[in-house]
């Protein structure tokens, strides 16, 4: 019995350890890194790559990072004119998880520690909490924008639930287990 209880007891504070280092990477980067250096468009939709081009308006020196746009992207991007050398489109997610996990080695190779997340309404919610599980975890902070979207209702909290517990098995094995979105 007491093997057990010391297990549980050792499991809590395991537990209790992960789930305060996030939020304390995510604190020591907002205090270190107060403006965004890049906008990351988290792709789906034409009209989170419309509020980037508003938002890289207002940010002239800011890049942007496109994580498998649409195909209209680069002509969004251009009837608002931003320049091309601004632009950097990243293809290799399939979702949400992958989104933000290719985007964190793009981020690194530049030392950006704080991003503008662009995403659609309807998805802030579990854009949030992926990203705060992956960027979190690397050092890296966040100022979600939302692009108003009236077709879409908001997301199931499963789909937000799966998705966190995928962040968490990249943290773990480097692996989105994509598998499991299905």
């Amino acid at each position: 019995m007491k093997c057990s209880r010391r297990v549980a007891i050792a499991i809590v504070l395991c537990l209790c350890g992960i789930g305060s280092y996030i939020p304390v990477r995510l604190a020591i980067a907002k205090h270190s890194f107060p403006n965004p250096k890049l906008i990351l468009v988290v792709g789906g939709t034409p009209d989170r790559e419309r509020k980037a081009a508003q938002l890289a308006q207002n940010h002239p020196n800011l890049e942007i990072l496109i994580s498998s746009g649409t195909s209209e992207a680069a002509q969004i991007f251009d009837e608002a004119g931003i320049a091309k050398s601004r632009l950097h489109f990243d293809n290799r997610a399939t979702d949400t998880v992958t989104n933000f996990t290719t985007a964190i080695e793009f981020l690194k190779q530049r030392d950006i520690h704080h991003v503008y997340v662009v995403t659609s309404d309807f998805h802030l919610a579990r854009s949030t909490a992926i990203a705060n599980i992956v960027f979190g975890s690397q050092g890296v902070t966040y100022t979600p924008v939302a692009a108003y979207n009236p077709f879409y209702p908001p997301e199931p909290k499963l789909r937000t639930l799966r998705d966190v517990g995928r962040a968490i098995l990249w943290l773990g094995t480097g692996r989105t287990g994509a598998v499991l979105k299905r």
